[in-house]
């Protein structure tokens, strides 16, 4: 079994594979309190796949790019289950999630990107040939400095549509994406470590400057 999800986006997602397909699902219907939602969507996902933690052989996690807080509480919480479990934690960028979606679902065909909000105004983008292989990026940019003809897929490109003419769905990461990724090898497996493209907002004060 494994479990899955990612709280690279304002929502939190959860899901479980059982080595043949996703058995059980679960997204937050309230946004950014990945905090509060992510401990009870994992209990109400293991329970509709009837299994339980110790049932678990794997885990697989969003590791963003995205927020520094929403991508905190689920590395935290991967790692920890990884390390009293026992079991191996994969990461795996979520915007290759949003592109596995897309190809697996017919939403693109060819060359393609993937856009999520980066909120002041950016977005995260990278580039997908037409099997949803990551050819360039993530990076973070102005959308009018990325602006693109090419199909767009996630939210980046809903909110900025003078930049990317072509918006695809779908719009945020699901974890039943992450992982069929892994299972199928679809993406990447990265190490379960937050992809972050620019500093926190929180950073830990300077010692003061010495009065003379």
């Amino acid at each position: 079994m494994l479990l899955a999800f990612d709280t690279a986006s304002p929502t939190v997602t959860v899901a479980v594979h059982d080595g043949a397909r996703v058995i059980a699902e679960r997204t937050s219907e309230q946004t950014m309190r990945h905090g509060e939602q992510l401990a009870p969507l994992i209990e109400q996902a293991l329970a509709e796949a009837g299994t339980t933690p110790a049932g678990l052989t794997a885990i697989a996690v969003g590791v963003g790019p995205g927020p520094f807080t929403g991508l905190r509480v689920g590395l935290v919480t991967a790692r920890t289950l990884g390390h009293v479990l026992g079991i191996p934690v994969h990461g795996v960028c979520s915007l290759d999630a949003l592109a596995v979606h897309a190809v697996a679902t017919g939403t693109v065909e060819g060359a393609f990107q993937v856009a999520t909000d980066a909120r002041r105004k950016e977005v995260y983008l990278a580039a997908y040939d037409g099997s949803g292989r990551r050819s360039a990026g993530p990076v973070v940019e102005r959308p009018a400095a990325v602006g693109t003809d090419l199909p767009v897929v996630g939210e980046g490109a809903a909110l900025y549509p003078d930049a990317f003419g072509d918006p695809r769905e779908p719009l945020r990461p699901a974890a039943a994406w992450i992982a069929v990724a892994v299972h199928e090898g679809r993406a990447e497996v990265l190490a379960p470590e937050p992809l972050y493209l620019r500093r926190p907002d929180a950073e830990i004060p300077r010692a003061p400057k010495p009065v003379s």
